[in-house]
């Protein structure tokens, strides 16, 4: 007799998905998998779209991180138009940027104080209704607090720049709609009606501390918990091989630093990558063609940015990385839950960089827009808050799109995934016959850890209760779990 665990949907992550474990008669783990169940149709329902219209379009594949989409199309429309990203105005490149970093700041709060931190201050077996966000709130007022207000001032940098939070308009071919006003800009600098910058930076060095302490009482469970040898993919700047989320090369290496991948253009990319499929799921498994489905599948995100780049250039993250770099004595790092500590150290980064940007004048400049000579396809390659994303555009003399291909973040992270909810099954589950509440979690954790959007990687829309059920070959109910 087999057994089959079933999770239906996966809890607090963006989207909607499942998680299958297939036992044997002994109740040892047959396999698992990690199912996208929503299918995405952008890359089909685009075609025919004049090209200008792809970064207001494909903003609506999800509504937590627009931004990264937007301004993914918008570098492969500049290139349809002619334009290299420093072909374009200095102050178009850094209104684009301070976008940008304001979606990774956001992005990433909600993540670690909405999504993740219940897992690490509550632990696997704390009751569901305590291990939520109102949880946290009640019983950590001041980080919930810190939390919801680091996450709107990312919010209102995106509000200022595209004119709303969610699936605004900045980017247009070649530049931005409008530059940034003086009174726009002292907002956000004065902390007269939001919290300062300058407060933004000390939080994130507040919860870094915090997330050194955490890993320093509890290093026998954050080392070890779906840790695996993976590969590790992630823009690099261009220049110094350094910390690179706006414009610079790919860059892989493999689960012991040795380079996979050197530093090629965005333009190569499908030089270099396929993408596998299975017919358990709709979201398809890159993997780099030299190195087959079996070697060269990579993570990506916080954790992959941090071990391909060689440092930072901010100074209070490059800081934070060398602590990073000596919990594993300057290794690869390939320990999952290590990857809420890089996200953290993205934060200071981004804010770092936002108060660079926001106190330099030409982001006040009215130098918007460049034109260049017109040509056939675009390739635009930004670091999302989830990892690479890729949109790669073809137009026809009429400047309609006729073939679109996305490759998300997400997507490049369902293999990793689909290992981390394996090491689960292997460690957790493994010759059990009952399924208990710890267990769904600790398979939920795993997950969470990407971050994952299955909203960008399948354009997925659902409810999202949890279950578990237990079935025999002949599909007869054995154990049933509801959160």
């Amino acid at each position: 007799m087999s057994t089959k665990i079933v999770i239906d949907p996966v809890t607090r992550v963006e989207g909607h998905g499942k998680v299958t474990i297939h036992l044997d008669e002994n109740n040892k783990v047959k396999d698992s998998f990690f199912h996208i169940v929503e299918f995405r149709g952008f890359e089909r329902f685009i075609q025919g779209h004049p090209y200008w219209e792809a970064p207001v379009l494909v903003q609506r594949l999800c509504g937590i991180c627009p931004v990264s989409h937007h301004l993914a199309a918008a570098k492969a429309i500049d290139q349809i138009v002619g334009l290299e990203p420093k072909d374009l105005s200095v102050p178009t490149q850094k209104i684009r940027k301070l976008l940008h970093f304001g979606q990774i700041f956001q992005s990433h709060a909600l993540h670690f104080f909405y999504l993740a931190s219940p897992d690490l201050l509550f632990g696997f077996d704390a009751a569901p209704t305590k291990r939520n966000v109102v949880g946290v709130a009640m019983e950590y007022p001041e980080l919930a607090k810190k939390g919801i207000l680091m996450r709107k001032f990312g919010q209102e940098i995106i509000k200022m720049i595209a004119g709303k939070r969610i699936h605004g308009i900045s980017a247009s071919p070649g530049g931005v709609h409008k530059k940034v006003t003086a009174k726009e800009r002292d907002y956000f600098l004065n902390g007269k009606n939001i919290p300062s910058i300058e407060a933004m930076i000390e939080w994130s060095k507040e919860m870094i501390d915090f997330i050194k302490i955490y890993h320093s009482k509890n290093s026998n469970w954050l080392d070890t918990f779906a840790e695996y040898p993976s590969g590790h993919l992630g823009l690099v700047n261009k220049e110094n091989g350094f910390l690179e989320l706006y414009d610079g090369n790919l860059r892989a290496i493999d689960a012991y630093g040795n380079i996979t991948l050197n530093d090629i253009k965005n333009d190569d990319y499908q030089n270099y990558f396929y993408e596998g499929v299975e017919k358990w799921t709709y979201l398809k498994f890159p993997y780099l063609k030299h190195l087959g489905r079996e070697k060269g599948w990579n993570r990506v995100g916080p954790l992959a940015r941090l071990n391909v780049s060689e440092g930072i250039t901010t100074p209070l993250a490059a800081f934070e990385r060398l602590a990073f770099m000596a919990a594993t004595n300057g290794k690869t790092n390939n320990k999952t839950m290590h990857t809420h500590w890089a996200r953290l150290i993205e934060i200071l980064h981004c804010a770092e960089m936002m108060k660079e940007l926001l106190e330099d004048d030409d982001i006040l400049s009215n130098d918007l827009v460049r034109k260049g000579e017109r040509r056939k396809e675009g390739v635009g390659i930004i670091e999302a808050p989830r990892g690479t994303l890729i949109h790669h555009y073809e137009v026809d003399d009429k400047d309609r799109i006729t073939r679109c291909n996305l490759i998300v973040s997400t997507t490049h992270n369902n293999e990793p995934m689909n290992k981390a909810v394996n090491w689960v099954a292997n460690n957790v589950m493994d010759g059990k016959a009952k399924i208990t509440e710890s267990m769904m979690n600790q398979v939920e954790v795993a997950i969470r850890a990407y971050d994952p959007c299955l909203s960008c990687a399948t354009h997925a829309i659902g409810q999202m209760p949890l279950e578990i059920s237990l079935r025999d070959h002949l599909g007869n109910l054995i154990d049933l779990k509801r959160s």
